[in-house]
């Protein structure tokens, strides 16, 4: 989320929302941090659904309670879960929602169909769907 200056005389991007849905690899810890987040604008909200770790908390916690933008919705923290009494627990312009993917009733037969699906294509030597790259760190 490097953010490109909007105008000559502002330095504050535009942009009402900003989304993390990306792997955690060493290239993206962290890579949210007070000086990311004094590039959003003042109104603008920060979601994150992939890893706790992309945002450095102690700066959006600051970001968070000096108005520098206006929220944060998180999926996933760092570190999670969040201890009790946590500040982003208790800020009014953050939103904490559980890291659950989906249900049992949902995740059971998709991941039945994809088991299928990869035994399958292993014998007779296609490609996988949904493959780990253990190198990349997803």
């Amino acid at each position: 989320m490097r953010c490109s200056s909007p105008t000559a005389t502002s330095t504050r991007s535009p942009a009402q929302m900003s989304s993390s849905s990306l792997a955690l690899t060493p290239e993206t810890e962290g890579m949210i941090s007070r000086s990311e987040l004094e590039q959003m604008s003042e109104h603008a909200w920060l979601v994150n659904v992939a890893r706790g770790r992309h945002i450095v908390t102690d700066d959006l916690v600051w970001a968070l309670q000096h108005g520098v933008i206006g929220g944060a919705a998180l999926d996933v923290t760092d570190p999670e879960p969040l201890p009790v009494g946590h500040p982003l627990w208790s800020l009014p312009n953050c939103i904490v929602t559980p890291h659950v993917g989906n249900t049992p009733e949902m995740a059971v037969p998709l991941l039945a169909e994809r088991i299928t699906t990869n035994v399958r294509r292993f014998a007779v030597g296609e490609p996988l769907v949904g493959p780990v790259h253990v190198e990349l760190g997803y």
